[in-house]
């Protein structure tokens, strides 16, 4: 590396961007910069405050290997429990005073003279980077149903991901379009206060028990003051995420195991024949999302709930209609439709090498040599990028990996007195991405249409394989596998005027 330091430029402060930003500051890296569009850091969990909010993965190994915390008030944590975890840790480690928020990135563009990145806000502002590590995720931009007469609706919208807390819902007709994992959350809450609650769904999901009560004290005791047994945890909830995995890669054997725990749990669960058939999903188990929860089927079954399966055909002035004909009409419309996970980093504009825009060098769907790293697009590094989604375990375990891998790239440039940036080999990648999309076949994954394709049908969000192999691939970067971009010349200085 030529220049004095390595310029970093993370765009994200989130879980990644955090963590990818502490890996670099514990080996030696001081020219760090965050970027994030929220008034505060905490990504997701900042932006995403709808009622019961809380990650689906046990919080024991939904944290931070080198940050664990033994005082968890539930198995999964509420939205403001890991916000305040998120932050602790950002702050502990220095990484909030490197992060300038409200900064919306509208493109990162790379100079093949200068051999850098400028990274340029919506506002205007500009950053210099020898690299940029990407780490907005899959999970920012939101999804909405293409319905005719969505902007129609005279009463109160919104998205769930930007809950409307002014917005009063005691007593009043609500519906809630989209069935998925948020959905799954805030619905059981509002159910309570509203006075009548539509439910539009389109396929039904496959659950898993969770009864997420609070820790009892003496739990809480015996996680802090036993020697071993917070990592005990970890490990045992590490394991029993691979179990899901083995379940959704092999579903005609483990599988099978999975779907009939699922059953018998759904059928206890749901005692109104009626709601039953509506809610029951008709794909392999593993096939969508599998979401745990005690409280949703019940939820479904309550007097002013309904649950609606008939297709929606328009959004008018007063309400929804359905294909039956059907107009309910409500007072709020709740989106809990998801986000655009194969768009990646859109709306953000990426340009590489010879100004290929990195929407034309994926114009067959999102890919990247371990999620990470693609060709033509030189020290531009992802964090939660494609097939790097986890369907059983914990997605800080990839993140933690990435930031690993990131860095040691970053190392091998800093090593190289000749070199200013680091590309991966296009067939490098082309190879991992082949090996990877056959990995799919005979799997759960590719039985149904879900989130994890694109409108191709590709695979495009999640890891093929397990947590513990992802580590493995991950924690030594071959150096044979990339090209070194060598740091531009410089102009020959212009020499003094001999004195007469």
């Amino acid at each position: 590396m030529s220049r004095s330091g390595t310029r970093v430029v993370i765009v994200g402060a989130g879980f990644g961007g955090i963590g990818c930003a502490i890996e670099l500051q514990q080996h030696g890296f001081r020219d760090i910069t965050l970027l994030e569009r929220g008034e505060q850091v905490g990504g997701t969990w900042f932006h995403n405050t709808y009622p019961g909010a809380a990650c689906d993965v046990p919080s024991h190994l939904y944290s931070y290997s080198f940050a664990t915390r033994t005082d968890w008030s539930h198995l999964c944590s509420p939205q403001a429990q890991i916000l305040d975890y998120l932050q602790g840790v950002a702050a502990e480690h220095g990484v909030t005073g490197r992060t300038e928020t409200g900064v919306e990135v509208a493109s990162c563009t790379w100079s093949d003279t200068n051999v850098q990145w400028t990274v340029t806000a919506t506002d205007g502002r500009t950053w210099e980077a020898d690299a940029v590590v990407i780490a907005t995720g899959q999970l920012h931009r939101l999804a909405y149903p293409r319905i005719p007469g969505l902007e129609q609706f005279e009463g109160d919208a919104f998205h769930s991901a930007e809950w409307n807390h002014d917005v009063p819902l005691a007593g009043r007709r609500v519906a809630v379009v989209g069935t998925g994992a948020s959905a799954v959350q805030f619905v059981p809450e509002i159910a309570k206060e509203v006075g009548r609650l539509h439910v539009f769904q389109r396929s039904g999901n496959w659950f898993m028990p969770r009864r997420n009560r609070p820790y009892p004290a003496l739990v809480r005791a015996l996680i802090r003051h036993t020697p071993g047994l917070q990592a005990f945890r970890r490990r045992f909830i590490y394991h029993y995420g691979e179990s899901l995995t083995a379940m959704i890669r092999n579903p005609r054997t483990l599988g099978r195991l999975g779907r009939l725990r699922a059953t018998a749990f759904m059928r206890w669960q749901l005692r109104d024949a009626e709601v039953r058939r509506k809610a029951w999903p008709d794909y392999t188990f593993g096939c969508k999302r599998v979401l745990f929860s005690s409280k949703w089927l019940p939820a479904l079954q309550r007097p002013n709930v309904e649950l609606v399966t008939d297709a929606i055909t328009a959004i008018t002035p007063r309400g929804v209609v359905t294909a039956d004909g059907l107009e309910r009409e409500v007072d709020v419309i709740i989106y809990g439709t998801g986000f655009r996970t194969t768009d990646f980093m859109l709306p953000m504009t990426v340009t590489g090498r010879d100004g290929v825009a990195l929407t034309d060098a994926w114009a067959d769907g999102p890919h990247a040599h371990l999620g990470v790293t693609v060709p033509g697009f030189p020290s531009m590094f992802l964090m939660y990028g494609p097939n790097t989604n986890t369907s059983g375990g914990s997605i800080i375990v990839y993140l933690e990996a990435q930031a690993a891998y990131i860095r040691q790239a970053l190392q091998h440039v800093r090593g190289r007195a000749d070199a200013a940036a680091i590309e991966v080999r296009p067939e490098v990648e082309a190879a991992s991405d082949r090996e990877l999309q056959a990995r799919f076949a005979g799997t759960a994954w590719t039985q149904c249409d879900s989130w994890y394709r694109n409108e191709s049908g590709r695979i495009v969000t999640n890891w093929p394989g397990y947590m513990g192999e992802y580590t493995q691939r991950t924690a030594v970067l071959d150096p044979a596998e990339y090209t070194f971009v060598p740091a531009p010349e410089r102009a020959p200085a212009t020499a003094e005027p001999a004195a007469s």
